[in-house]
């Protein structure tokens, strides 16, 4: 009987939990806005490598146009906003040509249509294959949803275009264990991916899969359906990593990166050959975004083009970018192609949450200076004052959240209140 009065009791919070769930929340939107604080427009940077964009269907019904964070709080606060969570290579359009009489209240001077921009059906505030909003009204439980670091449109995990063995690569626990995931339609686009060695799959360790002659019966499977046997003695190397979501749904994850498993995926030994020369191609291969003078693949992309039997969705591991080919060759396929983007460092999410961080710790550390520059300004008998009445009204606050009731609404009388009783205790020292 006392369980189920214990169940039936509201949950509260203390004033430590609290606090901390305020900072997570912080960390959060420093990380999907990249540390940017709302307070200046974007389009003086140009077309920017990665930023947070929004919509305003209010002002662009037809989705056609996306704005910087500082605009969306200035010049369209209270207007319907789709938030597109972050774009490439975008400049903002806030009062351009597309706004009709709208003007930007922070950057009015601009050109009439930033050429360069992309939009996708996210700017309507439709994603994935279905062309549903998020979160959709008409469905009770939302499924969770991963963007494709290519088309950047989002998918729900339900419509990944799977075949029924297929699954999303996961750990025990059921936690993602990719880094970034490309979709089935632009797989097409990138299939000379399945050139490479299998590190740069997301790979999942699976206990209970069949094989032939591997002694204790585990696999690495790789997220295009390409399975290799374990090697004895080799470990999975754990890589974790948070992020920023849209609209609390989204998460970036860990990822398990088999380093020195060797393996070679389907057709690729058809392409390279087994010369000792091209294979040493690979190990030798550094990842440096400058173009390197020895192709990785050891063959021309545009002339010998790779292409997959049947497209599957991508998972891919943390050091997948990283291992991509900076031939002179390559490269030039790669922006024939429109991806170029692959090889630029800051085009990855991992990298603009890592700038994000960057950006609050450098913030915090302001904050904290100018608390001790303020303090500073004080001899020793003001600063105790100061101190001594920080502490009063932190522990007049406890006192308060401890007997207060919490099934009931804080009032602004209860806040008076407060003030009137620490007023009091200072007035008595």
């Amino acid at each position: 009987m006392a369980d189920v009065f214990e169940d039936e009791t509201e949950h509260t919070v203390s004033i430590q939990e609290y606090l901390k769930d305020v900072e997570e929340q912080e960390l959060e939107a420093d990380l999907v806005l990249g540390g940017d604080e709302g307070k200046e427009c974007t389009y003086s940077k140009g077309y920017m490598k990665r930023q947070a964009i929004f919509s305003c269907l209010t002002c662009t019904p037809d989705g056609n146009a996306g704005v910087c964070t500082a605009c969306s709080l200035s010049c369209h606060d209270g207007h319907e906003i789709v938030e597109l969570w972050t774009k490439r290579n975008f400049r903002c359009d806030c009062g351009n040509s597309k706004f009709g009489g709208f003007y930007c209240k922070l950057m009015a001077d601009r050109e009439p249509v930033n050429s360069e921009n992309s939009y996708n059906q996210n700017f309507k505030g439709a994603y994935c294959t279905c062309h549903r909003p998020y979160p959709d009204p008409d469905v009770e439980e939302q499924v969770e949803m991963i963007q494709c670091c290519i088309c950047e449109d989002w998918l729900h995990e339900n419509h990944l275009g799977f075949e029924p063995s297929d699954e999303i690569p996961r750990d025990e626990e059921g936690e993602p264990l990719y880094e970034e995931f490309i979709c089935v339609a632009c797989a097409k686009k990138v299939s000379f991916l399945s050139l490479y060695p299998p590190s740069i799959w997301a790979a999942v360790k699976e206990g209970e899969a069949s094989t032939d002659g591997n002694q204790d019966g585990s696999v690495l499977t790789d997220a295009v359906g390409a399975s290799s046997e374990n090697v004895s003695g080799h470990s999975l190397v754990d890589d974790n990593k948070a992020s920023g979501n849209l609209k609390n749904s989204m998460e970036m994850v860990s990822s398990i990166v088999c380093a020195d498993f060797k393996p070679v995926l389907p057709h690729r030994d058809e392409l390279l050959g087994e010369s000792s020369e091209k294979k040493r191609g690979f190990e030798e291969f550094s990842g440096d975004t400058i173009s390197s003078p020895k192709c990785a693949l050891g063959l021309d992309l545009s002339v010998t083009p790779f292409i997959l039997e049947k497209n599957k969705p991508m998972f891919l591991s943390k050091v997948w970018r990283d291992l991509l080919c900076r031939c002179e060759k390559c490269i030039e396929f790669y922006t024939k192609k429109g991806i170029r983007f692959l090889i630029e460092k800051e085009d990855s999410i991992g990298e603009y949450e890592k700038m994000g961080k960057q950006k609050r710790q450098e913030k915090l550390q302001q904050e904290e200076g100018a608390e001790l520059n303020f303090l500073n300004k004080f001899g020793h008998v003001e600063k105790i004052e100061i101190l001594s009445g920080i502490a009063d009204m932190k522990n007049e606050l406890c006192s308060f959240l401890e007997s207060f009731d919490s099934s009931k609404p804080i009032t602004p009388s209860d806040v008076h209140q407060v003030f009137e009783n620490l007023a009091k205790k200072r007035r008595s020292q």
